[in-house]
């Protein structure tokens, strides 16, 4: 029988590419979307969710059961971006951000655990970011929830080891899709003592999502975790010097390697 995969955000981007790229390799594939009638032309279907809201969350889950009666792989890709000086970002969007990438994979791995467990296997896929492996200037709260996510599935590893659960977490560095425009950008006031440097770091960070890698290589490397006998904890995907900057972050003085990161943003 076909494994069962769940990926939350399924309607675009990486979380489409995955999808349909697994969906090709034989595997029974469901993606998520908050508006599933809005996209017809995907390779596997859709379902309702709100990965910020406990009801939806519950409700998504039994509707895959109901209509496949497993779930074997879960793919917690859904996020959202947030830019802006950490001065002026409303809290209410800090907190709404991190309810999208923290709580809400929390909300969906505890969801599903109960009918891995039952079956004794399961697979959890956290989609990260290198971003979070570091406090990147005018991007702090994503760094943070996207760190904070790495850290967790730490522990959840060990706590599910007795289950024969495994979890990791891949961290993309920059690939072509269409997260810029979903990103909440706290605006570029005028009058802002920030406006030069977050201005110069808003274009710099477009650009790089516009010149990023093709969202197949996500794809590729998911296909790759699902089918080894010992997944690793932590994979990182992009660019080298991306992949290199983790690196560097753990072998440089602290006062190094954040000169380095302001150098690279040109502030």
């Amino acid at each position: 029988m076909a494994k069962v995969v769940l990926i939350t955000g399924g309607s675009s981007g990486i979380g489409k590419s995955i999808g349909e790229y697994l969906a090709d390799k034989g595997y029974t594939v469901y993606g998520t979307s908050r508006f599933p009638e809005n996209y017809t032309d995907l390779k596997f279907p859709l379902i309702k969710l709100d990965v910020t809201q406990l009801t939806s969350i519950t409700a998504c889950v039994s509707e895959l059961i109901s209509k496949t009666g497993q779930i074997d792989v879960l793919v917690n890709n859904a996020g959202v971006g947030i830019t802006g000086p950490l001065e002026e970002i409303p809290m209410e969007e800090m907190k709404r951000n991190f309810e999208t990438n923290l709580f809400g994979p929390i909300n969906m791995i505890n969801a599903v655990l109960p009918y891995m467990r039952s079956k004794k296997s399961g697979q959890i896929l956290n989609i990260t970011s290198i971003a979070g492996y570091m406090g990147l200037p005018f991007r702090g709260v994503y760094s943070a929830s996207k760190g904070a996510l790495e850290l967790i599935t730490e522990s959840y590893r060990m706590e599910l080891k007795t289950f024969n659960i495994t979890m990791s977490n891949i961290a993309p560095g920059d690939f072509a899709t269409n997260i810029a425009a979903g990103r909440y950008h706290a605006p570029l006031l005028e009058d802002s003592p920030y406006k030069v440097p977050y201005g110069t770091t808003l274009r710099l960070m477009d650009s790089h999502v516009d010149s990023g890698k093709n969202p197949l290589l996500m794809a590729q490397v998911i296909h790759k975790i699902i089918t080894s006998k010992n997944p690793r904890i932590h994979y990182k995907v992009g660019a080298f010097l991306q992949k290199f900057s983790v690196v560097l972050k753990r072998i440089l003085p602290d006062l190094w390697y954040e000169k380095l990161l302001s150098s690279f943003y040109n502030i």
